[in-house]
Formats: structure tokens, C-alpha cells, sequence
């Protein structure tokens, strides 16, 4: 039997058409989201820093038609424990070790209790969020009652947080009302049992001005998260889209006092995409929302380019160090 938290879960306000007014011109954006995003740039030691928080924001994700048991075991299994302790022993200290881990595992309904077993035999379920993608994801082409019997089946198998999918058909004909109407519902099936995550699927709105206004309807229906696209579609996370994303954010914030965070996911594959993001998110919304409970990465691979890159800096560090002893060890026989 699952023992289900409670959490402090963001509200559902009366639908307001004023905060769907919006013109938005594309190229402006384009150009400040590009030289938002620019303005980092991290080598050595800062990189490798930057690479963990990456790790500590990242929603590791597995959703195959031939996932099993035993694969979402090993995704727990790394995403619990992506290196392993010796590694960091020369530079780290070891009770660090306890923060380096992902954010979450996102998985289908129908491997939430296999994510929740394992996690649970790695006693990480106090650290380690389960999200589970429904309503049909990724094409949201369900009946209403079919995806909200499968919040309840999720959160029932141990999900702490559900990605829904929006009906992008009321989105595309403007029936923002009615899309609200189904956040709201979705919201309701998750209760405070688990954070609402609502994928925009950004590829299939075909307009900014849309990407703006399905936020604004998500967050006025509760969502605790806007994440940008399933993965699933042709375009996913781009820093344009982001930036719209975050712009509503800021205004709801802004006229409710409500705070919703944001998930990109989908071609977020690089230690350089992510800081590309983070940089965004720090320059726009502050560096506070460069925590789990505020921003986090949806993706399969960014985990690999990590490892990566964090390997590689060990590597120099130890190479360095190395080298400054035989320099040092160089001196002292001079000396004498």
C-alpha cells in the first residue's frame, strides 16, 4: 500500500479573459532570448558546477512502448545514484553526496509502482519525486473521464507529480474557457497528493500569442508547473518559447502573487543546452527559481552529455593537482 504525501499545491482561480490579452512579436523575442541565453559562459571547474545543478533539476525520463521492469529499475538506479561515491573523494566533500541525485523519474502510469518499489529499496522516496505522464500523452486524443481515471490510477501506484497533456484542439480553436474547464478537473484529480505539470505541447499551438494564453489558462486552473512539450512533438524546448513561458509566469505572478515553475523538455540534450536555460531562467525569473521546486529538465539523454562533462573535469582536476605537486616536489629539490 502506498503511503501518500500531502503537498502544498498551487490554487485554481476564477477564469479571467483580461489575462489572455497578448500581441506578441516573434523576432523581438527571438533576438532577447538569444542574448539572454549568451550571456554565460562556463569552462573548468564553474562547468563542472554547473553540470551537477543541472543533474539536481533534471526530470530522468524513460517512456518507451518496451520499458519493463528492469529498465525503470536501472533508471532509478542512476538517477538515485548517478556517480558513484569514491568518484568525488578528492574534491568533494562526501556528505555532499546525499544532493547529487535527479530531481524525479518520469515514467507512464504503468510503470509508476515499478519506479516506486525501486526507489523505495534505495530509501530515496523522501528526495526523490515520481512523475508519471497522462491524460493521454503525448496526443491528449482521449475521452475526459479516461485521462482523469488516469491521474487517479498514477497517484494510486505512487506518482507525487503528473505531466498532463492540454487538449490542444480547444486551444487551436480558441475555446480557452473550456480547456481551463479540464485543467481545472485535472487539478482537482490530483488534489495535494501530487504537483500538477501541464504540457503545453508548444510544437502544435502554431502561435506565440497561443503558447502565452494556454499558460495563463493552465496556471488560472492551478497548475504548479507550465513544461514546455511532450518530446514527442516536432518542436519541443526552445529558448523563444521559453521565454513567452516565462513572461507569463512573471505577469501571473505579478497579478495573483501565485508561483508556477517551468519544465523545458525535449532537445535539452547538453550540459551547454541546459546552462543555455538556466541562464534564461536566472536572467528573467531570478537564480531562487534555479531549484527543483521551481525549474526542472524533462529529458532521456542530458544525464549522458553530464556524466560526461562532469568525468572529464574530475579528470583535469586531478591532472592539475598532479601536476602542482610535481611542480611543488620540483621546488623543495631545488631548494636544497
Amino acid at each position: 500500500m502506498v503511503d501518500h504525501k500531502s503537498f502544498i499545491v498551487n490554487k485554481t482561480l476564477p477564469f479571467d479573459a483580461s489575462l489572455l490579452i497578448v500581441n506578441i512579436s516573434l523576432r523581438p523575442v527571438e533576438e532577447i532570448a538569444l542574448s539572454i541565453s549568451q550571456r554565460c559562459v562556463v569552462t573548468g571547474v564553474n562547468e563542472v558546477a554547473w553540470a551537477l545543478r543541472a543533474l539536481m533539476l533534471t526530470d530522468l525520463t524513460s517512456l518507451g512502448g518496451d520499458d519493463t521492469q528492469a529498465n525503470i529499475r536501472r533508471l532509478c538506479m542512476r538517477a538515485c545514484y548517478p556517480f558513484e561515491p569514491q568518484f568525488f573523494d578528492k574534491f568533494f566533500e562526501r556528505t555532499l553526496l546525499s544532493d547529487i541525485h535527479c530531481a524525479a523519474v518520469c515514467v507512464y502510469p504503468a510503470r509508476v509502482k515499478d519506479a516506486h518499489t525501486a526507489i523505495q529499496q534505495f530509501k530515496q522516496l523522501d528526495r526523490m519525486a515520481i512523475a508519471a505522464v497522462a491524460t493521454g500523452f503525448p496526443t491528449g486524443q482521449y475521452g475526459l473521464q479516461t485521462r482523469l481515471q488516469e491521474i487517479s490510477h498514477a497517484i494510486l501506484a505512487g506518482a507525487t507529480e503528473i505531466d498532463i497533456v492540454i487538449n490542444r484542439q480547444l486551444a487551436l480553436l480558441g475555446d480557452w474557457e473550456a480547456l481551463y474547464n479540464e485543467v481545472v478537473l485535472m487539478r482537482s484529480a490530483c488534489g495535494d497528493h501530487a504537483l500538477l505539470k501541464t504540457i503545453l505541447a508548444i510544437g502544435e499551438l502554431g502561435t506565440m500569442e497561443n503558447v502565452y494564453k494556454a499558460a495563463m489558462v493552465c496556471m488560472m486552473a492551478g497548475a504548479d508547473f507550465l513544461k514546455t512539450s511532450t518530446g514527442k512533438e516536432a518542436v519541443n524546448a526552445i529558448l523563444p518559447v521559453g521565454l513567452v513561458m516565462i513572461f507569463a509566469i512573471q505577469e501571473f505572478k505579478r497579478r495573483t502573487c501565485q508561483i508556477v515553475g517551468l519544465k523545458p523538455a525535449g532537445d535539452v540534450r547538453t550540459v551547454r543546452d541546459a546552462i543555455a536555460w538556466m541562464t534564461l531562467v536566472s536572467e528573467t525569473l531570478g537564480s531562487r527559481w534555479l531549484t527543483p521546486q521551481r525549474f526542472r529538465f524533462g529529458s532521456s539523454g542530458l544525464l549522458d552529455d553530464i556524466e560526461k562533462v562532469v568525468r572529464a573535469g574530475v579528470t583535469r582536476m586531478e591532472r592539475d593537482a598532479t601536476e602542482k605537486a610535481n611542480q611543488n616536489n620540483a621546488c623543495l629539490r631545488n631548494g636544497k
